[in-house]
Parts: C-alpha cells; structure tokens; sequence
C-alpha cells in the first residue's frame, strides 16, 4: 500500500478528531457563493517521506502529476508569474486581467542576488551550491519577501526549501505556512518529491528523503463529507517512479521527463470546490 495513502488517512482522522474549528473568527476565505469558508485545523504536521523506498503519490485517488509536475517547471524552472503560460487553471482566481499573479512564487525564485561567487538567482544559488559546497547548511530558497507580499496575488503557501547533503543522498524539507488539505496535499508533496529527484540527478546524489512542515494543515468545512469518503476507500502499491536519467541540466527537463508505471487509483470523479 502506498505511504502517502497512510499518512494522509493518518493526517486526516487527526485533523477530524482532534482539529480546532475557526468557527467563532470573522475569516478571509470565501465560497463561490458567497459564504464564509470556515475549517477545522492542525497545528503544525509533519511529515517525513523516504523518497529511497518509493514515490510518495496517493493511490486513494489519482494525482494529476503531469499538471503538479508542471506547475513546478512553471514555479522553479521558469520562474514564471503567468498563468498563461500554465496548463492548467488552478491559479486563476489569483490572477490579475493579464494573467499575472504579481511578484509571487516564480518571480521571487528569478530575482538575482550578489554573492561572493558572483550573481544568481535562488534556484542558480541552490544548484551551484549542491555542486560546489555540498557541505554548506546554507542551501535553501525563500520566496515569502514581505517586501513585495502587497503586490502578490497569493502570499506564498510553500515558501521554504532547505536541502542538505548526507553522504550521497540528498535530503530537504518544505515548508508550507498553510495547506488545504484535501485539494492540496499530494499535490504538493508529489511535486517536491520531484524537486528532490531534479536536484539530486543533476548534482550527482541519489533522492533521500522529504521532510514536509505544514504549520496550519486544514479541511474546509465543506470538504469533510469528502474526505470522510475518500478516506475509505482501497489503497494500493505505490506506482514505480522513473525519470530520464539522461538529463544532466536542471533546465532540460520537461512534464515529460517523468512517468509512473502501474499507476492504480480508485475513481474519484467529484468537483472540489474551491476557498479563495
């Protein structure tokens, strides 16, 4: 059975049974309809993922990594703030008329720094290091600025990579200030496993494992019948994750460079509605 399957049963039934309702708080977020979207909530979850064992996708329901995996080209290889020049539309209502969605996630990955080195970008820097200082405590990318949040069309949500090298393996763990559980979860952990693999391939190490920090980890008021479906449902093996073990720049990969065999799923044919 898949471990992510595992945990994010695990997750859920904790955040159910033992989460803390924001029900008397005047929140932000907002159904379609107006309605205030309230939820159930736990502080700080973690979890750890041996990316050595297998890939963490889930199997209750199927991840749509190629659209994950390319929102991460989109984020990190790009570093594009467009959503046009994304496939698919999740980014939408964060959006401005022209597609932007400001100086947020891609565009603080893009902005050039001086080092000692010389000029690069937090991707450039990362990539470097891993290379050049494997040893450095160092290697991490940050793109909450609190100087440019008022011109974001979303404050980040996974704000915080820190990599670190043991031996040949490269670990790293994600933070994530906030998370909606259900619409999210694997989603965002499929593509920071990916991350990891990227990495890793192109610096000459082998995948370790992902630590994922999640500070405020909540289920919408309006997902739990869902969830509480969806947590019943079979599991199965995680699929075998392969990559085009060719590819030695970072640059170079595409949506198409990754695939899953013997990916099982149950159906889960539902529209999540979406809290903005």
């Amino acid at each position: 059975m898949s471990y992510a399957d595992e945990l994010f049963i695990k997750n859920c039934k904790d955040i159910l049974e033992n989460g803390v309702w924001d029900t008397d708080f005047d929140v932000r977020p907002k159904w379609e309809d107006g309605a205030k979207a309230h939820t159930v909530k736990k502080f700080c979850i973690v979890n750890r993922y041996d990316l050595t064992k297998e890939f963490p996708i889930m199997t209750l329901r199927r991840t749509a990594y190629k659209s994950a995996i390319d929102e991460l080209l989109w984020i990190w290889q790009k570093k594009d703030n467009n959503v046009n020049n994304l496939s698919s539309h999740i980014w939408d209502s964060w959006a401005d008329e022209t597609g932007s969605i400001g100086k947020a996630y891609g565009y603080q990955l893009g902005v050039k720094h001086i080092y000692p080195e010389g000029e690069f970008d937090q991707v450039d820097r990362v990539l470097y290091d891993l290379k050049n200082n494997p040893t450095s405590r160092r290697i991490m990318t940050n793109i909450y600025n609190h100087h440019d949040l008022h011109e974001m069309g979303l404050a980040p949500c996974a704000y915080s990579m820190t990599f670190n090298v043991s031996g040949n393996k490269l670990n790293a763990i994600l933070n994530q200030r906030s998370q909606d559980f259900l619409t999210a979860n694997n989603w965002n952990v499929c593509q920071y496993a990916v991350l990891v693999h990227m990495m890793a391939q192109v610096s000459g190490f082998e995948a370790g494992e992902l630590v994922h920090i999640i500070a405020d980890a909540h289920i919408y008021d309006r997902h739990i019948p869902l969830v509480e479906e969806l947590i019943e449902k079979p599991m199965f093996d995680a699929p075998v994750f392969k990559m085009d073990t060719s590819i030695d720049d970072f640059y170079k990969f595409t949506k198409d460079s990754f695939t899953f065999e013997n990916y099982q799923y149950n159906e889960f044919k539902v529209k999540i509605p979406v809290a903005v």
